[in-house]
């Protein structure tokens, strides 16, 4: 028997967000907040509107901050409860009655089973990553799932692998994080959610780096490569992952936020989604500046091709401090909006 989250979407027919579109800079940001993209509109709420924490992506010395929106915004904007659900069985037949009561997994797998990412790891490389679960039917050995840049279905033995079942079972079963999501008995408003995202973003805003973290990366990018060229050229793409990919995938992302933003009617903020898309672009350029490098041994000039980002970083914080900063005309404060 098939059972569903959402019963009316298909794998087969699923038509993924504009956030996930190919023609973006980073169709694909990482693994956690790719699910999110989904979820979200497929509640009927605005995914955009939960991005105002990406202001406080910092850099943190080797990698910038891998970026999640926080659990607390989800609650705020949109009545999700997530909460850490505990396994002390069989991961599948938690997942399965948490279906049952209307709820969401989002859990921990092995992408080495998840068909989605054919050509890329798909029975190749084991890797960790986090996949939400809409459908079950054990009879079948059949799931779908969102993950990456939509809903997905597995079947057969990759369903077997992901629940480490029949000849995948292990002598000690590994136990995965995992989550659960608790829907609202009454949807928010859009008037609420933009009340919520709003505060959101001027709370963030002060939580933002108080330094440029793009300037600070940039300093240190040049010796940081030197040393990455000296490794095996897979190291590279982990490096670039977890440096430019985070970087400019947050900012475009931001960049959406800004343009939900001006369509809500903030025409002030139009300035500040080129100068998001600016850190964005700068990155994806600099991604393939980085590639050369690493294979000629040569990095002069790396340091000066992130300037582009540095400035846009430095403008689009001004903007915003200008309209929801300390002395800014928008928003009230967070606590008001969120019981209002």
């Amino acid at each position: 028997m098939s059972e569903a989250v959402f019963d009316r979407l298909d794998a087969a027919t699923y038509v993924r967000s504009s956030l996930h579109a190919q023609d973006r800079d980073w169709p694909e940001t990482n693994c956690y907040l790719d699910v999110w993209i989904e979820v979200l509109p497929s509640l009927g709420f605005p995914a955009e509107a939960c991005l105002a924490y990406s202001i406080t992506q910092d850099f943190e010395g080797d990698q910038f901050t891998f970026f999640k929106v926080p659990l607390e915004d989800l609650e705020a904007l949109y009545g999700l409860k997530v909460t850490e659900l505990a396994i002390y069985d069989r991961v599948e037949g938690h997942i399965q009655q948490q279906i049952e009561r209307g709820r969401l997994s989002l859990v921990e797998v092995d992408s080495f089973f998840l068909p989605d990412t054919h050509g890329i790891g798909y029975r190749e490389a084991h890797g960790k990553t986090t996949i939400a679960v809409n459908r079950m039917d054990f009879e079948n050995r059949v799931m779908e799932y969102f993950h990456g840049l939509g809903l997905h279905r597995l079947e057969g033995d990759d369903f077997d692998g992901v629940f480490q079942r029949s000849e995948h079972r292990k002598p000690v079963t590994f136990l995965p994080y995992t989550e659960f999501v608790k829907f609202p008995e009454q949807k928010p408003s859009a008037e609420h959610i933009l009340s919520v995202s709003e505060a959101l973003l001027r709370h963030h805003l002060n939580r933002r780096p108080l330094e440029n973290p793009v300037a600070a990366f940039a300093r240190v990018f040049p010796a940081q490569v030197e040393k990455v060229s000296e490794r095996e050229f897979e190291f590279f793409h982990l490096y670039a992952f977890n440096t430019l990919r985070q970087l400019g995938a947050n900012f475009e992302l931001f960049s959406s936020y800004l343009e939900w933003l001006v369509g809500q009617g903030r025409n002030e903020l139009a300035e500040g989604i080129e100068e998001a898309k600016a850190i964005s672009a700068t990155c994806k350029m600099v991604q393939f500046k980085l590639a050369r490098a690493v294979m000629r041994k040569k990095f002069q000039g790396l340091e000066e091709g992130l300037l582009p980002a540095v400035n846009a970083w430095t403008n689009l914080m001004s903007l915003l401090n200008k309209h929801y900063g300390e002395q800014g005309s928008r928003s009230a404060p967070l606590v008001s909006a969120i019981s209002a």
